[in-house]
């Protein structure tokens, strides 16, 4: 009995941290295109979610999710950095480098 009980709260502490997702907060100056979703200027907060980036607008609560491609870095990211491309009035979001980790989340 006392095994399943210690089991049963390894489960549950495990359960916790895989549910905690860290989030990142970043601001876009224009409007940028992220994968297929096409997010207006302003401050979002970014969460992965598996193979997922979920996007959402601090202001309205809106959520936009786009798939994502992760590759882990050799070492941990100082801050974190969005690299884009600029095309008139539309930037083209490449990746985003998550600081403190080693996870660049490539779109």
């Amino acid at each position: 009995m006392k095994k399943l009980v210690m089991l049963t709260g390894i489960l549950a502490v495990a359960s916790i941290s895989i549910g905690y997702a860290k989030s990142y907060n970043v601001a876009l100056t224009h409007t940028t295109q992220a994968g297929g979703v096409q997010l207006k200027a302003g401050s979002y907060e970014v969460k992965v979610d598996g193979d997922k980036a979920v996007f959402t607008d601090v202001n309205s609560s809106k959520k936009y999710s786009v798939p994502v491609k992760l590759e882990n870095a050799a070492k941990k990211f100082d801050y974190t950095k969005l690299e884009t491309t600029s095309s008139g009035n539309l930037d083209t979001l490449k990746d985003i480098q998550l600081g403190g980790s080693t996870t660049q989340v490539d779109f």
